[in-house]
């Protein structure tokens, strides 16, 4: 089995990015913005609406306060702020979830906090301090082998690895930034080689060519990538033919 999730309600009032009702009806699992990078009260509601009526996992997609910048520029944000902005998030989105008739199941950073964290020990401290404080029965989903993961796990919190298909990787495992070459991955056909790569065997290529392990319980496909929609239905369609089971990590 294995969880297929996407970034979504990332519009802000008229402006819309990504086609969320498409892609709602392939992953299993929604990465939701909570405002703070993208989104509205206004989407977050309708994304939730939507994906519960779908059957598909909602997950704060916590960011930077960067709405300018998209949540893709690292703020040296102090660790008790960074906590409060993500607890803000959070009950904001899991509020609007529970109206919907479901609620979050899990945390994702997005952009360059969900960069930081792999690495920034007082950052990942932060994120993790603020889902055990709102519910430690949230996952939190990161890159394999991140500081994230390791002090979300020593906390008590569940867990889960993912893997991007639509991103370059570096030889260390980590994602090439988006300032440098290979950092985007738009063939549908090596997009969709790599999620089933992935799911099957827990290997992704690097940019250098060198095979990476990365033993994954989740794939992400951006939904902002051009082609998106039409990338999310070759993946699941592969992953299927492939014997791999798509479904939801969360409960």
């Amino acid at each position: 089995m294995i969880d297929l999730n996407a970034d979504l309600g990332e519009g802000f009032g008229i402006w819309r990015l990504g086609d969320d009702d498409a892609l709602l009806a392939v992953v299993s699992s929604a990465n939701v913005a909570c405002g703070f990078h993208a989104g509205d009260p206004a989407t977050m509601r309708r994304v939730c609406t939507r994906a519960v009526a779908a059957g598909v996992a909602v997950g704060a997609q916590v960011s930077y306060r960067d709405l300018a910048g998209f949540g893709r520029r690292f703020i040296d944000v102090a660790p008790g702020e960074l906590t409060d902005d993500v607890l803000y998030q959070l009950a904001a989105l899991d509020g609007i979830a529970r109206t919907a008739g479901g609620r979050v199941t899990y945390v994702k950073p997005h952009g360059a906090l969900y960069n930081a964290v792999v690495h920034h020990e007082r950052q990942a401290r932060a994120v993790v301090d603020a889902v055990v404080a709102y519910d430690p029965a949230l996952a939190v989903l990161g890159l394999p082998g991140s500081t994230l993961l390791r002090l979300a796990d020593e906390s008590g919190l569940r867990t889960v690895a993912e893997g991007f298909a639509d991103r370059g990787y570096t030889p260390a495992g980590v994602l090439v930034p988006r300032t440098e070459a290979g950092a985007l991955v738009q063939d549908e056909r090596t997009v969709v080689e790599r999620a089933v790569r992935m799911a099957t065997e827990g290997v992704v290529v690097a940019v250098d060519g060198t095979a990476v392990d990365v033993a994954v319980a989740s794939v992400c496909l951006h939904g902002d990538t051009p082609g998106a929609v039409g990338l999310a239905r070759a993946v699941r369609a592969a992953l299927e033919e492939a014997g791999v089971a798509v479904t939801a990590f969360a409960p």
